[in-house]
């Protein structure tokens, strides 16, 4: 006998209801775009996390901790660049400070510094913000390289960090990038910004800070950290602290140790010193840890380049913090059969700030990068950022 409470289901009603079923599940991750005071949500939903276009922290609910991530750039098939951001604001109003990593794609060490911070925070506890974003050039990131891999005339790898403060009208997506973040997420929401990096692939240091000490709240901000080096020197052009320097915003850039691996070591006093600058401003209690008095710290305002002047394969003599003088030998250069090609020595009196992690080089390359310091009329050197 047949079940009468069962509706008249045909071939095409198997077919469609299927299909009906998938469209709400996947229109419960979609939704009107709109607007909450100046931030603007595109309407898209990513494993939870809400998607925006502009975000003004003055829009977010107090004594918590919001996930969202930023519409950027489009990619080549359409699809955009979405970054992660975080925002721990404070129960109480205070000072907006601004974590960045990710701007190269081979920094690890970098991304885990900012991760470790935000863990402990506490918004309840908290007066002001704490804004992180942790992955700023995305299809860098992908393949765990520094440039961004730009789709112009075929493939050109774009180092972002001279990109800043970009153009959201620029002539590469890395701009854009760039462009669409400090305008919309990076600037608006800064009073105070910590742009944290690593060495790059191929090149070593241990911990450093690149910043501008002739800025009073800049060399307050170098101080509270337990690190063992420092360039005094405003840096190259295009670089996202001093974007944020020239907006008004005091800005260092701190180095953590060598890309493309987690460095313990290396995070941990960084960690220590971020927390020691949001202490200092009042965003969290607690009293100041070691700072760089702690750690001995040495400040030059250059750093000096030993290029390889053949090919071969290296042999350090020295290892990062070392003091070495001017004439001493540094590094020895082989070739194949193991013959003695090249030996270098130091140009300066100072420490050895970054050194060739690769064991081979080209001509051309940087061996090894040694922090000292010169009278400003001389100018400076390139540093191994």
């Amino acid at each position: 006998m047949p079940n009468e409470t069962l509706p008249n289901l045909d071939r095409r009603s198997f077919l469609v209801a299927p299909l009906a079923a998938a469209a709400v599940i996947a229109d419960a991750g979609q939704g009107a775009a709109a607007t909450m005071g100046n931030t603007v949500f595109t309407g898209d939903v990513v494993k939870g996390k809400k998607v925006v276009s502009t975000l003004d922290i003055a829009d977010l609910e107090p004594g918590q901790k919001h996930l969202l991530y930023f519409q950027g750039v489009e990619s080549a098939t359409g699809q955009p660049w979405l970054v992660s951001v975080m925002v721990a604001k404070g129960r109480l109003p205070g000072k907006r400070i601004t974590l960045t990593s990710g701007v190269h794609g081979d920094e690890m060490s970098s991304i885990r510094v900012v991760q470790l911070v935000m863990e402990q925070l506490d918004p309840a506890q908290m007066a002001g913000s704490v804004m992180a974003v942790f992955d700023i050039a995305r299809p860098a990131l992908e393949g765990m390289q520094r440039r961004w891999p730009n789709q112009g005339r075929g493939i050109d790898l774009v180092d972002m960090n001279r990109e800043w403060p970009g153009n959201e009208n620029g002539t590469t997506a890395s701009s854009r990038q760039a462009g669409l973040l400090f305008n919309r997420v990076l600037r608006p929401n800064s009073d105070i910004a910590l742009d944290f990096h690593t060495g790059t692939t191929g090149l070593d240091c241990n911990d450093w800070i690149i910043g501008n000490r002739e800025i009073p709240e800049v060399k307050a901000i170098i101080d509270l950290f337990p690190v063992r080096q420092v360039l005094d020197s405003p840096a190259y052009p295009g670089v996202l602290h001093n974007a944020f320097t020239d907006a008004g915003i005091p800005s260092i850039c701190p180095e953590v140790g060598a890309a493309r691996i987690l460095a313990p070591d290396m995070i941990a006093p960084f960690v220590e010193g971020t927390m020691n600058v949001l202490k200092h401003y009042g965003v969290v209690g607690g009293s100041i840890g070691r700072t760089g008095a702690d750690a001995g710290m040495f400040i030059g305002n250059s750093a000096a380049p030993i290029l390889a002047t053949q090919g071969g394969f290296i042999e350090h003599l020295v290892a990062p913090n070392d003091k070495v003088q001017a004439g001493q030998k540094v590094v020895v250069q082989r070739n194949a059969f193991g013959e003695t090609v090249a030996e270098y020595a130091s140009p300066v009196d100072g420490e050895v700030g970054a050194i060739r992690s690769d064991a081979s080089s080209e001509p051309g390359n940087a061996l090894m990068f040694i922090l000292f310091n010169r009278a400003p009329a001389a100018g400076d050197a390139d540093y191994p950022e």
